[in-house]
């Protein structure tokens, strides 16, 4: 999957331009909050940077259509609407992808340094387990949205982002098992 943000003409925050590895493509809307740094923009470097394949990128390259995208090119699946659906209601990492991007973008738009104890306390809200990620991997992703909130406030030019093959939600692992009748036991 390929994204590529763009100054939206209308005076928002951003579009982003979605290619999906199955032909797909979308805009994606953003929500306009007047920032320096788009907020769907934190949402691809946190999820991105930290590995998440769950969260709200990693869904979409995997079969999800959020109510903010608009598919533009490419053949719409027979399935689309019931492999979203599926997508979205199985377990996965938007909640926390939200949670964690707000910081970092906060962060990063207040010129702050990396927030590692937000991070942490951000993770312990909603999950009982220790964070995961190392003081390297939120740097990395301080620093990468840091880089590229730069570049995109220094030019009007698009903001290409190569999304990772590997970051991709399961998608067939949420529908219900199908069982066959074989006529002897069922498979």
């Amino acid at each position: 999957m390929r994204l590529t943000f763009l100054h939206d003409p209308r005076g928002g925050e951003s579009l982003t331009l979605i290619r999906r590895a199955d032909g797909a493509e979308f805009t994606l809307f953003s929500y306009s909050r007047k920032h320096r740094v788009p907020h769907d923009l934190a949402h691809a470097v946190t999820e991105r940077e930290l590995r998440m394949p769950d969260g709200i990128f990693g869904c979409i390259a995997a079969g999800a259509v959020f109510d903010s995208m608009e598919q533009t090119a490419g053949k719409k699946r027979h399935d689309a609407k019931v492999r979203s659906a599926r997508i979205l209601k199985a377990p996965n990492s938007i909640g926390m992808s939200e949670a964690l991007s707000s910081v970092f973008h906060l962060a990063v738009e207040k010129d702050q340094p990396t927030p590692y104890a937000e991070v942490r306390e951000m993770w312990g809200v909603t999950r009982a387990d220790p964070c995961p990620y190392a003081d390297v991997d939120l740097d990395r992703t301080t620093e990468t949205l840091r880089e590229l909130s730069h570049r995109w406030q220094a030019s009007s030019d698009p903001l290409d982002f190569p999304w990772p093959e590997s970051l991709q939600a399961e998608a067939s692992q949420h529908g219900p098992k199908i069982r066959v009748r074989t006529g002897r036991r069922d498979r």
